[in-house]
């Protein structure tokens, strides 16, 4: 009995103690996905054309509620047509093909600690000797709790 009145006991001071933590000390949780944002001077846009040979600059305005964690690009080739396109209107696609040289572009980029909007750029070099066609533009936004949002664009390569 004395076993059961013990328990008991200690059940009840650690209730006590667990609810006497106020909201405002825990931490609070993020539910919300980070935002790619489209600004006047983004690229790549939609349908965006990149020549072989030639630099580009990649911008884009990234936000989050509490914290961003890092961005990925990844370039590659569409010349099956498959589609993970964010974008509501289509651009003009060439006959499906099969790959030769395709070009592949995958880098993953840190975003400095602690901010909330980062204004993310980045030198992308097309090789004079890839094969022109279609490609899809993937941008990977991550924030610290690992929510991610992406955004796919469909490019060409001439």
């Amino acid at each position: 009995m004395k076993f059961i009145s013990a328990s008991f006991s200690l059940g009840i001071i650690l209730g006590l103690f667990l609810t006497s933590c106020s909201e405002s000390e825990q931490p609070a949780i993020d539910l919300e996905y980070p935002e790619i944002i489209v600004m006047e001077n983004s690229f790549p846009r939609q349908c965006s054309v990149f020549k072989r040979g030639e630099t580009y600059e990649f911008r884009a305005l990234f936000r989050d509620n509490q914290e961003l964690g890092g961005y990925s690009l990844d370039i590659h080739h569409n010349f099956d047509h498959h589609t993970h396109s964010t974008e509501v209107n289509s651009c003009q696609e060439d006959p499906v093909k099969s790959a030769e040289n395709p070009f592949l572009y995958i880098q993953t980029f840190t975003i400095p600690e602690g901010l909330l909007d980062y204004q993310a750029s980045a030198t992308l070099e097309i090789p004079e000797d890839v094969e022109p066609g279609d490609y899809h533009f993937m941008i990977r936004l991550t924030d610290q709790e690992g929510w991610q949002t992406l955004q796919g664009l469909s490019i060409k390569i001439e």
